[in-house]
């Protein structure tokens, strides 16, 4: 029976302190309380189509704004997935998915190179969602790559509503982290690259 790929991670700053748990092989059950009520809704995405258990708190200085706690969250995640993904044998190593909502289409594609690497492109139609900022989705994407270290493209096709485009982003990385993380059966617990190591 393969070794569970589970991980928890805490992260305690001035700014923020955030506890992050996770389960690479479950079947999208969430506990989510960042403070930040569109952070949840966003991360509940990445839970239910990632197919990723997810228990993040999350305590930060909102009296200023979601930035730090946003960026933060990004980091923690990506520590825990880190540390849950260990070594990498037998992954499928890539994963790709493009996701629809009404008008709206993103595609985002991942590589569990070991490098940090984003490319992010999405056109928001307005600054805000409700009360967040969507200059903060970037931060969050940015604090991920760095510390789970995987190479990410994000592209928003099309959509005229921001919380549409936002949504399809999330949803997408959930399914594209899903099929990058998968062990293939055909992989034999090998590494998924030419030098050996990732």
């Amino acid at each position: 029976m393969p070794t569970p790929r589970v991980a928890e991670v805490s992260r305690n700053t001035n700014e923020t302190q955030i506890r992050v748990s996770i389960n690479l092989d479950g079947t999208g059950q969430q506990r989510l309380n960042t403070g930040v009520p569109f952070l949840d809704h966003m991360l509940d995405q990445i839970a239910r189509h990632g197919l990723i258990d997810l228990q993040i708190e999350a305590t930060g200085d909102l009296h200023i704004d979601a930035h730090h706690t946003v960026e933060d969250v990004g980091i923690t995640l990506g520590q825990a997935f880190a540390k849950a993904i260990g070594d990498k044998k037998g992954i499928r190593r890539y994963g790709h998915a493009y996701v629809p909502l009404d008008e709206a289409l993103s595609r985002v594609v991942v590589d569990f190179s070991g490098r940090p690497g984003l490319e992010f492109h999405v056109p928001f139609k307005r600054a805000m969602i409700g009360a967040f900022d969507v200059d903060l989705t970037h931060e969050f994407f940015q604090g991920f790559v760095n510390h789970a270290l995987v190479t990410l493209h994000i592209d928003n096709l099309r959509g005229e509503n921001a919380h549409h485009q936002c949504e399809t982003v999330f949803k997408a990385f959930g399914r594209a982290l899903r099929m990058a993380a998968e062990l293939d059966p055909r992989a034999a617990g090998t590494i998924p690259s030419t030098k050996g190591s990732l």
